[in-house]
C-alpha cells in the first residue's frame, strides 16, 4: 500500500464515525430548508424538482400525466391485433398530456420510421468494442457517438433565440428515440447471437420492430411494447432520470444527457435490480431442491431467508405503499400468456406468501413487490436469458419520459441544476460539536 492510500485509508476511517454520529442523533435536524439526514442521505424525499410528465403516487404508483398504468394502457391507441399500445402514442401522450386518436399514433409512427437509420459509424464502434464488453457500454457508447448528429448543438453554435431551444431539443430526441430499438437489437444479435443482426422491417411499429430484430416472435412484439412504456418514467429524482435532467440542464445535447443517465441506471442500485431479482430467485428454487414449491414450504423459504440477515430482493420500494402496479400489469400478461412456466409459477407464490411473512417479521416498510419481481422471468420466458441485456431493455424504455422532459425543460427555460454543498464541519456546528 503506497503511503497516500495508507493516509486516506486512515482518514477515511476517523471521518465515518462522525458521519455515522450525526446521522445517528441529529439526522432530524434542519440545516437551511432540510434535515441533516436529507443531506447526508442522498436528498431523499426533498421536494426541489418539477416534471409534469410522471407523477409517483405511494397508493396508486406510477401515473403518466396524470393516468394511471391501467388507465394509460386502456387510453391509449392499441397497434391493431395487438393487446397493447403504440409506443409511438405513448410518446405523443408525455409530449403532450394528450391522448392521440389512432392517426396521430399512427402518424407519430410514420415520423419515427424516418429517423430510424442508425448511421454506419455507430455499428463500426459497436464492433471496435472487445466482444466481453457490457452492454450498457456499448448501448451508452452508441449513443453518444451520435453526438454529432446533434441539431441543437448546431443551431446553438449558429446562435438562438432561448424561446427557441425546445424546438432542436425536440428534433434530436425525436432523432434518438427512434433509433434506439435497432441499436439495442444489434448489439443484443452481435454479443449473443454469433454476430447475426436482423435488419429493421419499415412496416413495423417501434415495439413490433425490436421484437424483429431481436428474432423473438410474437407475442415478445407486445411484452417490448407493455416493456417501454412500464419503464419510461418514475418522476425526476430517480438515478437515470435526474442525470438526464442535470446534464441537460448545462445545455448538453440530449446525446450527452442520454448517455450519462444510462451510466447512473446501469448501477446494482438501480437498473441491475431486476438481474438481481431473477437470479436470486433461480437460486431461491435451486435451494427447494426437489421440494414442491407450495405456499408451506415457500413460506419456510422464505423465514429462512429472512432470519440469515439477508432481504428478499424485488420487494420494498422507497415511495410506494402497495403492489407495484408495473408488477401488476406484468403479472396480468403472465397469467393469460405463460401461466404454467413454472419459474412464473415460483413468482406468483411468492406474492402470495412473501407480504404476510414481511409483515410479521416487522422490518419492511412496504412488503409488497416492485416491477423488478416480475420483469426477469417474461424476458427468460421468451428467451432472453443474458443477465447483463436486461438493462438495456429498461434503458429504451427509460430513454422515452427523459427525453419528454428535457424538451420541456427547455421550452420553459429551467436554470442549470446547482444546488451548495457543506462540509461535515458545519453539520457538526449547526448541532454544536466540537472538534
Amino acid at each position: 500500500m503506497s503511503t497516500l492510500k495508507e493516509t486516506l485509508f486512515n482518514k477515511i476511517e476517523e471521518h465515518r464515525s462522525r458521519t455515522t454520529r450525526l446521522l445517528k442523533k441529529h439526522a432530524d435536524t434542519k440545516v437551511g430548508e432540510v434535515t441533516i439526514g436529507q443531506a447526508i442521505g442522498g436528498a431523499r424525499g426533498v421536494r426541489c424538482l418539477v416534471t409534469d410528465i410522471s407523477y409517483l403516487d405511494p397508493m396508486e404508483g406510477i401515473r403518466f400525466r396524470g393516468k394511471t398504468i391501467p388507465e394509460t394502457f386502456a387510453a391509449l391507441p392499441k397497434v391493431p391485433g395487438s393487446d397493447y399500445p403504440y409506443v409511438e402514442g405513448f410518446w405523443h401522450f408525455v409530449l403532450t398530456g394528450e391522448v392521440p386518436t389512432l392517426e396521430q399514433a399512427q402518424a407519430v409512427a410514420a415520423d419515427f420510421k424516418t429517423r430510424s437509420q442508425v448511421p454506419q459509424y455507430v455499428f463500426d464502434v459497436l464492433r471496435a468494442m472487445p466482444r466481453d464488453t457490457h452492454p450498457m457500454t456499448m448501448f451508452s457508447a452508441a449513443i453518444l457517438a451520435m453526438q454529432r448528429e446533434s441539431v441543437f448543438a448546431e443551431r446553438y453554435r449558429q446562435g438562438m433565440n432561448k424561446m427557441e431551444f425546445w424546438d432542436p431539443t425536440y428534433e434530436d430526441c425525436t432523432n434518438l428515440l427512434a433509433k434506439l430499438p435497432q441499436i439495442g437489437a444489434y448489439i443484443y444479435r452481435m454479443k449473443f447471437k454469433g454476430d447475426t443482426p436482423i435488419a429493421p422491417d419499415p412496416e413495423l411499429d417501434f415495439g413490433g420492430n425490436f421484437a424483429h430484430m431481436m428474432g423473438i416472435d410474437t407475442p415478445y412484439d407486445d411484452v417490448a411494447r407493455m416493456y417501454f412504456i412500464l419503464h419510461s418514467d418514475h418522476e425526476s429524482g430517480n438515478v437515470s432520470a435526474h442525470t438526464v435532467h442535470l446534464v441537460a440542464s448545462a445545455l448538453s445535447d440530449c446525446y450527452y444527457a442520454l448517455s450519462a443517465g444510462l451510466n447512473g441506471l446501469a448501477g446494482p442500485l438501480h437498473g441491475l435490480a431486476n438481474e438481481n431479482v431473477l437470479r436470486w430467485t433461480q437460486n431461491f428454487i435451486a435451494e427447494l431442491g426437489d421440494k414442491e414449491p407450495t405456499e408451506e414450504v415457500i413460506r419456510q423459504a422464505l423465514w429462512d431467508t429472512l432470519n440469515s440477515g439477508q432481504v428478499i430482493p424485488g420487494y420494498g420500494h422507497a415511495v410506494l405503499r402497495k403492489t407495484d402496479p408495473r408488477y401488476v400489469s406484468q403479472m396480468e400478461f403472465c397469467q393469460k400468456n405463460l401461466p404454467d412456466y413454472p419459474l412464473f409459477k415460483v413468482i406468483n407464490t411468492i406474492y402470495k406468501v412473501a407480504p404476510p411473512v414481511l409483515m410479521e417479521h416487522g422490518k419492511a416498510k412496504n412488503p409488497w413487490p416492485n416491477v423488478d419481481a416480475q420483469s426477469g422471468v417474461i424476458q427468460w420466458y421468451y428467451g432472453v436469458t443474458e443477465y447483463s441485456f436486461y438493462t438495456v431493455l429498461f434503458g429504451i424504455g427509460r430513454a422515452i419520459g427523459t427525453l419528454a422532459n428535457i424538451t420541456w425543460d427547455r421550452a420553459l427555460g429551467y436554470p442549470i441544476e446547482r444546488p451548495k454543498s457543506v462540509t461535515t464541519a458545519m453539520l457538526e456546528e449547526v448541532v454544536g460539536i466540537k472538534d
